[in-house]
């Protein structure tokens, strides 16, 4: 472990220890150091499991809820410590050259193929029509408390001004206060208690918005713009434009979930724009402020001076009183100027607000152009330019709110509202009366559609007109929500409406389901409006739960690959919108090296992907790594996009693919063979938390669609977030073992595999996150999880395919051990795993006492429970990933 981060960590873990005895007395802290002795010495082989189970199983459940919540408490600590070294680490390798996986570097190595592909026209084409879209999710990921993300941030805080380099008082001060903080946090409750409801998620969601992003996006556009044209930036125009947009199914992701309603839609949007009018206000004005060039060294323009002019007939008293404070300064004066309309935006002062994000941006290019042409070029291209980077990428609704509902609810909404006649849907505002009383989720749908239509009148079209259908299975799925929006007459929005393909079989059938769209006048119509610009969404979570890890991954391939030659067939400018979660077993793992495994021809400089729960604050919780993961993302999206990287991908896979459609249809059957057994369902219940990880209300949504208890109905979530608890991380490498075997003559011959893994991006990647699983994965630990269920021959089917993923992983990348050529990541995953390995033995000791089903007093069954959710919640922290 580096010096810098085993500093931390030790003066982090040794002031919990502090703490801890005045809490609770020296015994307790004895008691986690127990645990921690001989979970360390398990997993050297020099005591067993069953000594360190009857450890734990000799407490009180008092004292093993108080040893879970020390150790929860420590991997938050630790994150911290180890977030921190992150942003050491990229400070120190901004050494002035282009850092791997940079922007630089990625201009670097375009420009490096001008010789033979023309590739400085090329550079020109790929930024001109780059795009990111993140599109954060309020899927239940995020297992802590915002009050316990918030004193992590103090804690953070402190940490930094202590490696900062204080003098003596000052650091005995800085110490003092993080004793405070981390007391605070031993004694904060670490979970919920109370349910989340939507605008709880817009709410969390908004902190990552006020503490990061919006600081951060300049930064990454000035990159870009460094990248392309050196040192000049700042003084000329901008060749970087604006490339990220934000979007959000906060509070607009109704599918299995009844609290998101027409008015949680609404309040969504206010809540984003009331956050985001007041960032740009404080901007503008702060930009204002500072901006204090006189007339007599930069005078301002015909265009401005007329600006100025208008302003004052229009409000004479404010500009009198900003002529006053900053006398012969008219930039100034204008800038304060737009930052007290901004505010009068928010608080929706028609008198003085602006109609628009365009208007503002008008008045931010005049006082620009008045800069420049007074030959104040720094001022002009520096401060001012961000913050009109801002305005473009932010507008004023923060992130394009998306709307997503159930393909079989519009079927439903529409035959009501055919059988009611045209008033059903107008709500009575045409002479037809209805004919029949539409249902309330009927009148939901209606009014769905006219809050869409309200946005777009409020703050624009951009800020709200994608609505996705899930689980669409036919054009028609499309069709009837066009037909549902035509029914609301001149109230009607306008609607980019984007299937989404879940399931294996609609992923192979997404073509022609495509092809029968260009079919509905509709859709033609805004292909005419938008230039032939459409967007599909693919699920990783569903086709993997469904396939497994292997053959979804291959079968998403495909259909990216079909779809990029279908979207060149028909001359449609096609984004892919990736549905990954943060856990592998959801098509999560490091979004660059996912990207440039994309088929080729998929990507073509655009890339949209939600991001979900933990992956929230993970990415974008702090400034140096959302702007390093952003860059990460551009780069690859860059480098995608080249003929280089295309051809090597396309040449790999062609001879690669047999091999690869051997190993998608062994492992998918070995999949099948698993979950389709009888009373699988009942018994991953009875072996995981699953149903109890309900109780930690981490989001509003339900875990399942429906009332049903089968495994269909289970929402993708759970069911890693489950798997990942009981330590055998089953989604994210099931069946591949049996795949590798079919192919390798189990394992005697592997040259075709391993020259696949050196060749093929999506190979080494499909084998690199599995490594990645089985790694966060403890064979000895997972097997007392799967005794619980009474099922030994499905124990032994999984411990054995686990068996055998592992052997194979490891011959095929020619690794001695998991994560041998990942240092950094094999660090934090060796550090981690005994700490974890600790609270699955108590929350094995609280599963095991509860399915057992004789626990007859209230009072033990509540601390049992309580027991388990900490549990849960420490995993969580520990491994890094939940669902």
């Amino acid at each position: 472990m580096p010096e810098p981060l085993r500093r931390d960590v030790r003066l982090l873990g040794a002031m919990l220890g502090d703490g801890l005895v005045e809490y609770g007395g020296r015994e307790l802290l004895d008691d986690v150091e127990r645990l921690r002795h001989a979970v360390i010495a398990a997993r050297r082989g020099e005591t067993s499991a069953d000594e360190v189970a009857a450890i734990v199983d000799g407490w009180t459940l008092e004292r093993a809820e108080q040893v879970a919540r020390a150790f929860t408490v420590y991997f938050h600590l630790t994150n911290l410590a180890e977030e921190h070294h992150r942003i050491r680490t990229l400070r120190e390798r901004d050494t002035g050259g282009s850092v791997p996986g940079s922007v630089a570097a990625a201009v670097e190595e375009i420009r490096a193929e001008k010789i033979s592909t023309a590739g400085g026209d090329r550079l020109a084409e790929m930024i001109d029509g780059l795009e990111f879209r993140p599109v954060f999710t309020a899927h239940p990921t995020e297992a802590r408390r915002r009050a316990v993300v918030t004193a992590i941030q103090r804690i953070s805080d402190l940490l930094t001004a202590l490696n900062a380099g204080q003098g003596a008082s000052e650091r005995e001060e800085t110490e003092r206060r993080l004793r405070e903080e981390i007391d605070l946090l031993w004694r904060t409750a670490l979970r919920r208690g109370t349910q989340m409801d939507p605008l709880d998620e817009v709410r969390t969601a908004m902190a990552a918005f006020d503490e990061t992003i919006f600081r951060v996006v300049p930064h990454v556009y000035r990159a870009l713009d460094r990248a392309l044209d050196g040192e000049d930036t700042g003084t000329r125009p901008p060749k970087a434009r604006p490339y990220l947009r934000f979007g959000s199914w906060i509070g607009g992701d109704r599918d299995g979930n009844p609290y998101v309603t027409a008015q949680v839609t609404r309040d969504a949007v206010m809540i984003q724009a009331d956050h985001v009018l007041r960032a740009l206000e404080t901007a503008c004005a702060r930009v204002g402020r500072e901006l204090t060039v006189h007339e007599s060294t930069t005078p301002a323009s015909a265009e401005l001076r007329d600006a100025l002019a208008a302003a004052r007939t229009a409000h004479p008293s404010r500009l009198a009183e900003g002529g006053k404070r900053s006398p012969g300064e008219p930039h100034r004066q204008f800038l304060l100027y737009a930052a007290a309309r901004i505010a009068a935006t928010r608080e929706r002062d028609a008198d003085l607000a602006y109609a628009s994000p365009e208007e503002l941006l008008a008045d931010l290019r005049a006082v620009q152009g008045s800069l420049a042409a007074a030959g104040a070029v720094r001022q002009a291209y520096g401060r001012v330019q961000q913050l009109i980077w801002q305005v473009e990428t932010f507008g004023f609704h923060l992130a394009e709110l998306e709307i997503r509902q159930h393909s079989e609810l519009h079927e439903k909404a529409l035959a009501e509202v055919r059988a009611g006649g045209d008033g059903a849907a107008r709500g009575g505002t045409t002479p037809h009366a209805p004919r029949q009383q539409l249902s309330e989720m009927t009148e939901e749908i209606l009014e769905t559609l006219r809050v869409v239509a309200w946005i777009q009148k409020r703050f624009g079209v951009r800020a709200c007109h994608r609505y996705i259908v899930s689980f669409t299975r036919s054009a028609q799925d499309m069709a009837n929500v066009h037909e549902l929006a035509a029914s609301l007459g001149e109230g009607a929005p306008v609607l980019d409406v984007i299937p989404l393909f879940e399931t294996g079989e609609d992923l192979e059938r997404a073509p022609s389901v495509l092809e029968g769209m260009l079919e509905i006048p509709a859709v033609r119509r805004r292909l005419d409006d938008t230039g032939r610009r459409m967007e599909v969404m693919l699920g990783y979570s569903d086709s993997a739960k469904q396939l497994g890890p292997a053959s979804a991954t291959l079968r998403l391939y495909d259909t990216q690959e079909a779809l990029a030659a279908w979207a060149a067939r028909n001359d449609i400018t096609l984004t892919l919108f990736h549905g990954r979660g943060g856990s592998l077993g959801r098509g999560g793992g490091p979004a660059n090296r996912a990207i440039l495994a994309q088929a080729p021809g998929s990507v073509a400089g655009r890339f949209k992907v939600t991001e979900q729960g933990e992956v929230i604050f993970a990415r974008y919780g702090r400034t140096e790594i959302a702007e390093r993961h952003v860059e990460q993302v551009t780069s690859a999206v860059l480098l995608a996009s080249t003929d280089a990287v295309q051809d090597r991908a396309r040449e790999a896979a062609a001879r690669f693919r047999p091999l690869a459609d051997k190993i998608g249809e062994a492992a998918k059957d070995a999949f099948r063979a698993l979950i389709e057994t009888d009373g699988f369902a009942a018994w991953f219940a009875r072996v995981s938390p699953l149903e109890e990880i309900a109780e930690l209300r981490i989001g509003s949504r339900p875990a399942r669609r429906k009332a049903a208890r089968g495994l269909e109905d289970l929402r993708a979530i759970p069911w890693v977030f489950a798997w990942t608890q009981t330590r055998v991380n089953l989604p994210g490498w099931y069946g591949l073992g049996s795949g590798l075997a079919a192919v390798s003559d189990d394992g005697r011959d592997l040259v075709g595999l391993r020259e696949a893994y050196e060749a093929w991006p999506l190979f080494n990647t499909l084998l690199d996150n599995a490594e990645m699983s089985l790694a966060k994965s403890d064979r000895a630990i997972a097997e007392r999880y799967l005794a619980l269920g009474g099922r030994p021959e499905l124990s032994e089917a999984v411990l054995a395919e686990y068996d055998r993923t592992r052997r194979l992983v490891l011959a095929v990348t020619g690794h001695e051990r998991l994560l041998e050529n990942r240092r950094v990541l094999s660090r934090a995953v060796e550090l981690r795993n005994p700490y974890v390995d600790a609270l699955s033995h108590l929350q094995l000791r609280a599963l095991t006492a509860l399915r057992a089903g004789d626990v007859t007093d209230e009072d033990e069954r509540d601390h049992l429970e309580a027991l388990l959710l900490l549990s849960v919640n420490g995993v969580a922290a520990g491994l890094q990933n939940t669902g």
